[in-house]
């Protein structure tokens, strides 16, 4: 019998750390009958933060699936962090979801990460609805919080509910739709409800609200404008109907409130994922490239569970004795004992078993079609972002992007006869993180573990020691920079030597300009005009090859080149000595000698931070945030708190919240994440390189 697609949902949760997300989650788990009893964060008992470092600082550090059915529709839903540091997870996550929750907290509004997974979900045309929680904390604000997300994220919210009062008041909600007044009793788990009359204080702004609501819904529905136009009372249905079409089209993002804390809320919340978030045939085709000899072109892969198979990796668990893959069935059918292709290796890979996941337990499938989010095992050498498919009918699907590092550190093995089981266990969780880096430094003979934040990296470390059995020495972290060229410049590189009793002749001129910053040049970064007959092929992918492995390690402190464009202009070959081990070493001989020429400079990572403080403390922060070289990009009203936006150097920002703490006894909070890179400062530079 072939699923119904219809009925599927692939959903996401994200917020803000500390917005409620992984307790709105467990609200649904118990609300869906997946668990018997609903898992506390302060406990860690928690469904999907089932790591023992996830359970011990109380935050969800890695993405867990879970599937559960709601009035008649099967939900995949993956929980995601809400910590800057594992953005990466929110990332791969997004890029095959269909649909997400978005939870704010009702005091704060709009914060610092809530407004980075809301980027992402734009990245990735993910359609959106919004619950507001946490209504029973003091301070809780509805309104300004929906005003926050209008102002901050620019985007077009309509309120389907109103709270019913707010901080220890908040005892239910206006639904807009049906014109009802839902009141949740106490100790009942939310088990329990009554639905009454609007009351009279709340009746005018429960008609003002309604009336919204309408106003948006008619531009999707000729049959609402219609009564619209003509003062009838619109159908409940058609209401539905017309908000599920702006949502698709992410015109709209519909609004719901409630406190998952105290169970308020969160049914009506699984209502609006099934009413108002897509199914899997309801988003657009993603785009893939024709892989293998026909290769090259451009196609939309279309979810049918007859096509060919394509599937994507998105997530790997490097366990023993084989890894877990997470994958996104896009098109066909996956079946056990499949043998499948992956277009980027050009090798086979084996599907032995496929699983349903439900946090760390596992339910062995027979397949998984088109639309179908599962885990398998069986692949060996396959990576996230990678493509099994049909051998016949060879598709790349679209990989996902990850940001870059910014943070490292040292590791080492207390002992010399630990480094091979080092460097092992380091490719482990390399396979199953891709924003970890590790890079040996030839200098000093250190191993470089590089990653997204201070918390990413002692994450890393303690899995190290404790789950990998490791002991290793740490050194104290440092800022990842990377280097750059202001103009353009040329070089010239020579390779005129013999090896192994053979003459290698190559030399060869690069021309090296600046593209603009953060932004990926379109099509190939090193462009060759030269023809097959003044540059052989094989020769021209030597150069390119040299090319790309010197920006690797710039001129300035061997860090990473970023925002070039390279040029071959022209080159000297010889009849029988030139070779491709000449002309990959003089490219990059010249590619360094342009940078000398083009004005190469050091770039620093800047970050975003956001503060949250009373004004008592407002002076002192701002003082030393200047005195951090950090720029204070604005300042404002949240409620009765003062929130500080600015822009300060990675490398001054290392022990900041203990100093932060400090300043305000406790009572400032704070958040950040990578903004872009900028020119570090001609002194610091001299001092940095001489």
């Amino acid at each position: 019998m072939a699923l119904d697609l219809s009925i599927i949902r692939n959903i996401g949760v994200a917020a803000h750390i500390d917005a409620g997300k992984t307790t709105t989650t467990e609200r649904i788990l118990f609300y869906a009958r997946r668990t018997h009893r609903m898992g506390d964060v302060d406990d860690g008992t928690t469904t999907t933060d089932f790591d023992e470092q996830e359970q011990t600082r109380g935050i969800t550090i890695y993405s867990a699936a879970v599937t559960f059915a709601w009035r008649g529709h099967t939900i995949n839903l993956i929980d995601t962090p809400g910590h800057v540091d594992f953005t990466a997870e929110v990332e791969r996550s997004l890029r095959v979801l269909d649909g997400m929750v978005a939870v704010f907290d009702a005091r704060e509004g709009v914060e610092a990460q809530s407004e980075t997974v809301w980027r992402q979900a734009d990245r990735y045309h993910v359609p959106r609805v919004c619950f507001i929680n946490k209504m029973d904390r003091i301070g809780a604000d509805f309104e300004h919080s929906v005003e926050s997300i209008r102002k901050r994220l620019g985007a077009r919210v309509v309120p389907l509910q109103i709270p019913i009062g707010a901080s220890d008041s908040f005892v239910g909600l206006i639904d807009l739709i049906e014109q009802r007044a839902v009141y949740y009793q106490a100790g009942e788990l939310g088990a329990t409800f009554e639905e009454r009359e609007i009351p009279g204080e709340l009746a005018e702004a429960a008609e003002s609200a309604r009336h919204d609501l309408i106003e948006a819904a008619c531009e999707f529905s000729e049959t609402l404008m219609e009564s619209y136009v003509s003062e009838k009372p619109p159908d409940p249905a058609e209401l539905r109907k017309a908000l599920r079409r702006g949502t698709l089209e992410r015109k709209l993002f519909p609004v719901l409130c409630g406190s998952s804390l105290r169970y308020i809320g969160v049914q009506r919340l699984l209502d609006a994922v099934c009413d108002y978030l897509p199914g899997p045939r309801e988003v657009p085709p993603v785009k893939g490239v024709l892989g293998g000899p026909r290769g090259g072109g451009e196609i939309d892969v279309h979810c049918d569970a007859k096509a060919p198979l394509a599937a994507l990796i998105f997530k790997i668990i490097a366990e023993k004795p084989v890894d877990l893959y997470f994958v996104r069935v896009y098109r066909g059918t996956l079946k056990p004992n499949m043998r499948l292709l992956n277009p980027t290796t050009g090798e086979k890979e084996n599907v032995s078993r496929l699983f349903r996941m439900f946090a760390k337990r596992r339910d062995q499938l027979d397949e998984a079609v088109a639309g179908d989010i599962v885990a398998i095992i069986g692949p060996k050498d396959a990576l996230t972002g990678h493509t099994l498919c049909d051998a016949k009918h060879p598709v790349i699907l679209e990989s996902i992007r990850f940001p870059e590092t910014v943070i490292s550190v040292s590791v080492e093995p207390r002992s010399s006869r630990d480094r091979d089981k080092l460097m092992e266990s380091l490719r482990a969780l390399m396979r199953q993180d891709p924003t970890l880096t590790v890079t040996a430094n030839e200098e000093t003979g250190q191993t470089l573990v590089s990653g997204m934040g201070e918390l990413h990296l002692e994450v890393v470390t303690h899995r190290l020691r404790n789950d990998l059995n490791v002991d290793v020495v740490v050194g104290k972290p440092r800022v990842s920079y990377r280097e750059t060229v202001r103009q353009a410049g040329e070089g010239e590189g020579r390779f005129i030597r013999q090896i192994g009793g053979r003459n290698h002749f190559a030399v060869l001129r690069v021309r090296l300009s600046p593209t603009e910053p953060g932004v990926p040049p379109t099509g190939s970064r090193i462009h060759c005009p030269l023809s097959a007959e003044q540059f052989l092929p094989e020769f021209v992918k030597a150069a390119e090859t040299g090319v790309t492995e010197a920006a690797q390690s710039g001129i300035l402190g061997g860090y990473p080149v970023i925002d070039w464009r390279a040029e071959i202009v022209s080159v000297q070959q010889h009849d029988t000595d030139s070779s491709e081990i000449a002309f990959e070493n003089a490219a990059r001989l010249a590619f360094y000698e342009a940078m000398k020429s083009a004005n190469a400079v050091l770039l620093e990572p800047i970050m975003d931070v956001e503060v949250v403080t009373v004004d008592e403390y407002f002076g002192a922060i701002i003082s030393d945030l200047n005195a951090r070289g950090g720029t204070v990009r604005e300042s404002l009203m949240r409620g009765p708190e003062r929130v500080i936006l600015a822009s300060v150097p990675l490398s001054q920002m290392f022990g900041y919240i203990t100093r932060l703490r400090s300043l305000s006894q406790g009572r400032a909070t704070a958040s950040m994440e990578p903004s872009h890179y900028a020119p570090v400062s001609a002194s610091d530079m001299k001092a940095m390189v001489g």
